[in-house]
């Protein structure tokens, strides 16, 4: 099992900038991709952004190409999201995540095995 700590989170205003950390603990050697997910109350976990951990290639949602970057420092066991002209509809709680099984779709809640608290993101207009 990989446990997740996410940080900085916080309130930024539409057309500002954000960055958000998960460090990893544990069997960190075992992860295949890291992910990035946001929620809303009443809504389903959505996909942000993912990164294959041994080559750095990142994929993103349409939503947020062009705008937020998925990176990782290898020797931190950390991947960051760097959030850019962040709009009010980006306000969520954003969850980052391993995937350890590497056999589901990059995009998808349930390819990945462990799961960080959350950290919130408020963007005001």
């Amino acid at each position: 099992q990989v446990q997740l700590v996410e940080s900085g989170g916080g309130l930024v205003q539409a057309g500002g900038s954000l960055r958000l950390s998960c460090a990893a603990s544990g069997r960190t050697f075992s992860s295949y991709r890291m992910g990035w997910f946001r929620q809303t109350p009443g809504k389903e976990r959505e996909f942000v952004a993912s990164i294959t951990w041994s080559t750095g290639i990142p994929y993103y949602a349409d939503s947020v190409k062009g705008r937020f970057t998925i990176s990782r420092v290898m020797a931190k066991n950390t991947v960051y999201l760097q959030m850019n002209s962040v709009k009010p509809e980006d306000t969520a709680v954003y969850y980052c995540a391993v995937d350890r099984r590497r056999g589901g779709s990059r995009d998808a809640p349930s390819s990945y095995d462990d799961w960080g608290q959350g950290t919130q993101v408020t963007v005001s207009s």
